[in-house]
């Protein structure tokens, strides 16, 4: 895990593309965008069949179209939603306030969560409509393994979301945790702000001065004068 500020050190550096690809949570979206490519693919190549009878397609889950249509669109908005964060992930070296960095960690808390579970309720429900399906719909067992790996890609798509809110918990502690955590902070390689003057002691100015020196009394020359007695030749 990076030091710094939410997981991020000091903004303004240079974009590492190997440094960026072995972190886990990059690990993981790239996983999970290939795995939601897999399910609405699946889908949408072989996720409908008809009868020997028929001439419109039905859904391969029971004939549910509703089925297929919610994994079409969990895997697309899946698939959408890795490519913005990896984008986000490439950007977040770049953010030097704290309080956008707060905001872009909680938000890929809440994100990795919701699709998640999106996950688990299409797995579920894919899986159901499978084992409801009725063999003289298909007799052919048309689509069986597209079925199949989409359920399949959906249960691990479960626990890729999960992983990547954990590690963005993590991320969130190390910045809560951290010294920098500051509402105020800003990272010192962006302050164009004018340096402090530098500290003089007042002793060191008198030195550099020089030593005080009293005036002689202005009636010093006077009582002089008028000590002074003229002699009468």
């Amino acid at each position: 895990m990076d030091g710094g500020a939410f997981g991020a050190g000091k903004a303004g550096g240079a974009f590492d593309p190997q440094a960026f690809l072995r972190q886990p949570h990059t690990l993981l979206r790239l996983l999970s965008w290939v795995f939601s490519i897999v399910v609405f693919g699946s889908i949408v190549n072989e996720g409908y069949v008809n009868r020997l009878d028929e001439t419109q397609e039905h859904c391969i889950f029971n004939r549910n179209r509703n089925a297929c249509n919610y994994g079409i669109t969990v895997g697309v908005l899946a698939f959408l939603s890795c490519l913005l964060y990896l984008a986000l992930d490439a950007y977040f070296p770049q953010i030097s306030s704290v309080k956008d960095r707060k905001k872009a960690v909680l938000s890929d808390i809440g994100v990795s969560a919701f699709w998640a579970f999106l996950w688990f309720v299409g797995f579920c429900f894919l899986t159901n409509q499978w084992q409801a399906s009725k063999k003289e719909d298909n007799p052919m067992n048309e689509g069986g393994d597209a079925a199949r790996a989409a359920i399949t890609f959906s249960f691990f798509s479960i626990f890729t979301w999960v992983g990547q809110a954990f590690l963005a918990y993590q991320r969130f502690r190390l910045g809560a945790d951290s010294a920098l955590f500051s509402q105020d902070y800003m990272d010192p390689s962006q302050d164009s702000g004018m340096p402090y003057a530098p500290y003089t002691n007042e002793e060191d100015a008198t030195d550099a001065v020089g030593t005080y020196q009293q005036p002689p009394p202005a009636d010093a020359f006077d009582t002089e004068t008028q000590g002074y007695q003229t002699q009468n030749y």
